[in-house]
């Protein structure tokens, strides 16, 4: 297998990576405010995600950089004809970092109230805005020759594409919503368990419909989802947590399956399009950028396993000390 390929390969498990990871952490942001009725069951779900949230971020930042590298045009073309929603994404990204970090800083309702909003906002904006973004690049957008976008942000928005951001927004308030019932205990636990089993058939519908275009793709997608959702109602928390993980596994397989060999399509012309031919790095920079990788992703991986591991506990009001603001 040519390393073009390889490296197409392997920025689709990035993305698998971080919509698995990042995913239920978005989740548990967007129902901050459902889940948690009280300041110390909303101080409960923001631990639950506290020592990982970060960590998960870095498969983005990886998997745009590894694009940025391997394939420059793909790259360049649909990030600068995306740059709208990728600024909105980011300005979502920082004000969420920043509200998890400062919302314990001063004892004061209004101040932890207004950082929590901006948590649902950061928690809702991203997987919308990816949602539109990796749906064009699956279907297509209106490039010419020279990779440029044409008609401007606005040619983005297709019935695809706003599929695609409720997709991805779907799944990841599902997602949330089992990692916090897996996460936690007493009341927070059983409402998370209510209402995943509540939304979940309706919010993942836009990923089926998303993937309609494969008959096998929404099969075992519509699948996992049934299985997920009983295994919940089981109060199996861990097997319909890793379910949605196959889930978005098989939902990622097929959409990059069926982008293959282009990276970025064009709905102009398809003699625009991008390959992985024509959009790759050379082989010089593809064969330092495999060796590096062959090194730095099991230590990446050793890391994120080993904090997932001693954060395995459920936590619950009981864990929670008084608050002590500096």
């Amino acid at each position: 297998m040519e390393l073009s390929t390889v490296w197409f390969v392997l920025i689709a498990l990035l993305w698998f990576g971080y919509l698995f990871l990042e995913g239920f952490d978005f989740g548990v942001g967007m129902l901050l405010g459902v889940l948690g009725r009280t300041e110390t069951e909303r101080r409960v779900m923001v631990n639950t995600i506290g020592p990982v949230w970060d960590g998960n971020e870095v498969w983005m930042i990886v998997a745009v950089g590894a694009t940025f590298a391997a394939f420059p045009s793909w790259y360049a073309s649909l990030l600068s004809g995306a740059f709208l929603p990728i600024l909105v994404i980011l300005l979502a990204l920082i004000g969420r970092g920043v509200a998890f970090e400062y919302r314990g800083k001063v004892d004061s309702a209004r101040w932890r109230r207004n950082w929590d909003r901006v948590i649902f906002l950061g928690s809702w904006l991203p997987p919308l805005g990816w949602g539109l973004v990796l749906t064009a690049t699956v279907v297509g957008l209106p490039i010419n020759a020279r990779g440029d976008l044409v008609g401007g942000p606005i040619a983005l928005l297709r019935w695809e594409t706003l599929l695609g951001a409720l997709a991805v927004a779907g799944f990841s308030l599902v997602h949330g919503a089992v990692f916090t019932a897996l996460k936690t205990e007493g009341a927070i636990r059983a409402r998370a368990r209510r209402l995943a089993l509540g939304v979940g058939p309706i919010a993942l519908l836009p990923l089926a419909g998303l993937l309609g275009f494969s008959v096998l793709g929404g099969a075992v997608v519509l699948v996992l989802a049934g299985l997920a959702l009983w295994r919940l109602w089981l109060e199996r928390e861990g097997q319909a947590f890793l379910l949605l993980g196959a889930l978005a596994a098989a939902a990622v397989a097929t959409l990059f399956g069926s982008l293959y060999p282009d990276v970025l399509p064009s709905t102009l012309d398809t003699a625009f399009s991008l390959t992985v031919a024509n959009a790759s790095a050379s082989p010089y920079t593809l064969t330092v950028m495999t060796w590096v990788a062959a090194f730095g992703t099991p230590a990446v991986l050793a890391y994120q396993a080993w904090t997932y591991w001693v954060f395995r506990q459920r936590i619950g009001t009981r864990h929670i000390p008084a608050v002590h603001a500096p």
